[in-house]
């Protein structure tokens, strides 16, 4: 088995406050579902705040700062036999239901 990460990308528009629990309600039980299977490995929504360490100077500003559907809202990490597998697995995430992305990424190992 193979580490994955599932970035997740756009699809906020989700609506009301009772649209907004049925809707982090479908995300606890798809995420659910990958542990009670043994791929779920971590994962957490990322807050919409931060900072940008950037260049060789390691310039810091205020951000993330880019179209909502570019800005990664959080993340996943999966167990799955290969980069096929983890993509299926990413096609239950509710994220498809507001036009948003998975964007599936191999871990990759290095030795320490």
């Amino acid at each position: 088995m193979s580490d994955f990460m599932f970035l997740f990308r756009g699809g906020e528009n989700v609506g009301s406050p009772e649209q907004m629990q049925q809707h982090m309600q479908k995300w606890r039980a798809w995420m659910q579902e990958l542990g009670q299977k043994g791929h779920f490995k971590a994962g957490e929504p990322l807050e919409k705040s931060g900072k940008v360490v950037k260049g060789s100077r390691k310039a810091v500003t205020d951000g993330p700062f880019a179209e909502a559907k570019d800005l990664v809202g959080g993340f996943v990490i999966i167990s799955a036999s290969d980069l096929n597998e983890a993509v299926e697995l990413s096609k239950g995430c509710p994220i498809f239901e507001h036009d948003g992305i998975v964007e599936v990424r191999p871990v990759m190992k290095m030795s320490m």
